[in-house]
Formats: C-alpha cells, sequence, structure tokens
C-alpha cells in the first residue's frame, strides 16, 4: 500500500471544486492508495503523465477535461505527494 500525502492548502481546494471532481480525486486516491501510481496508466481517462519544464520530474493525471492533480513520487519511502489539483490553462 501506499502512503497518500497531500499539500497543506489541498483542503481549501477540494472545498472549492466540483462534486465530480471531488469524487474523480476520491477515485484516484483509492486506485493509487491500493495499487501504486503505475497502476493510472491503465485507465485511459485520467491520461496521467510525466510534465515537463519547470514542473519536470513531477506528473499530471486529469480529473475531468479542465481538473489536473499534479503530484510526485518519491519511491523510497512509497509515497505520493499531491501537490496541487489546478484547472488546466488552454
Amino acid at each position: 500500500m501506499w502512503h497518500i500525502r497531500e499539500h497543506h492548502n489541498l483542503d481549501k481546494i477540494i472545498a472549492k471544486l466540483p462534486l465530480q471532481v471531488v469524487k474523480k480525486y476520491e477515485l484516484w486516491k483509492d486506485i493509487v492508495f491500493r495499487h501504486g501510481p503505475d497502476k493510472l496508466r491503465e485507465f485511459p481517462g485520467f491520461h496521467d503523465e510525466k510534465l515537463k519544464g519547470e514542473f519536470e520530474g513531477q506528473r499530471s493525471s486529469r480529473l475531468n477535461i479542465q481538473y489536473r492533480i499534479i503530484y510526485s513520487i518519491e519511491k523510497d519511502i512509497v509515497s505520493v505527494y499531491v501537490i496541487d489539483i489546478t484547472p488546466h490553462k488552454y
């Protein structure tokens, strides 16, 4: 099982999100907790991918067309650190 740590401001962000996005985030957390972040690649709806540029070393998963989870993986302590849930800027 994986440990999921969340940024201290994430509670405030989640409180402002639409209910469907919160439910998808809970599903995302359940998958990561039980099977690890590699399992997310088996679900095409999450479109999990590595980030480039200033966010290199972090990953992104899609919650819906607008919202993304930004997170990093710490394999040495089997931990996932959720940094932000943010609207995608087009």
